[in-house]
């Protein structure tokens, strides 16, 4: 797995402060990637919207419960997966991508994730289903999936720290995600120092219009004016974060 640059724990605390729409927004300012790529597409959804923000590093899998594993303890590798969180850069999520077609059975319930948060996750991605939803919620751990399952079946964990593909992206292990209600987002590592500030910024600008529209007394032109105004301090917050003049 390739060597990936460690982020000050201010910085992931400085993430969490922030909606992940307003850390896309971010990003696209940035110009690293399309607009279209680096986001989870709709079939992965927060199960639990009101918590805080999700931000972690990648700790990738893949998941299948139709059938029984050829040998061993259908948990023997989430010691394995344990054993990796030392590799990642920072507290890690887990990600897994369910290979069964359709999904069987639940990713996770409540004794998986509770493992993984006292070891130091920060939260738990599947392209499958989970379980135990009260009880997880109930430890405060952020889960993101496509959707329920009452039973585990067979499940067992195939591989761990390999690609895997998620809610219409592929993921990477150590790879920085950010998530919430809305969804789940990577963010590129060169930029990620920098997109706290860059979230207040944006979030300063915005304010210009949300003040605006929030006066008893308001007009088209006053708006137009607003918005204007707000465009021009977005585009002058895009032309320092991509170094120009």
């Amino acid at each position: 797995m390739a060597v990936t640059p460690a982020l000050s724990s201010e910085v992931l605390a400085a993430l969490e402060k922030y909606d992940t729409p307003t850390v896309c927004n971010v990003i696209e300012l940035f110009n690293v990637r399309p607009r279209n790529e680096g986001f989870m597409n709709d079939s992965i959804k927060s199960c639990f919207p009101k918590l805080k923000p999700m931000v972690g590093f990648a700790l990738t899998s893949t998941f299948r419960s139709q059938k029984p594993p050829r040998g061993g303890d259908v948990y023997a590798s989430i010691d394995k997966q344990l054993s990796a969180f030392e590799d990642i850069p920072g507290p890690p999520v887990i990600i897994f991508q369910d290979i069964d077609e359709p999904t069987a059975a639940a990713t996770f319930g409540e004794v998986m994730c509770t493992t993984y948060k006292e070891f130091g996750s920060k939260g738990l991605i599947t392209s499958g289903t989970g379980r135990d939803l009260d009880q997880v919620e109930a430890i405060d751990f952020p889960c993101f999936t496509a959707g329920t399952t009452c039973a585990h079946g067979y499940c067992h964990i195939v591989s761990v720290n390999v690609p895997v593909s998620v809610g219409g992206i592929t993921v990477f292990p150590a790879e920085l995600l950010h998530g919430d209600c809305n969804g789940v987002t990577t963010i590129p590592l060169e930029i990620a120092s920098e997109v706290p500030d860059a979230c207040k910024a944006l979030m300063k600008a915005e304010d210009i219009i949300l003040d605006y529209c929030r006066q008893e007394q308001k007009t088209v032109a006053g708006f137009t004016e607003a918005r204007k105004a707000c465009g021009d301090e977005i585009a002058k917050l895009g032309k320092r974060l991509r170094g120009e003049s």
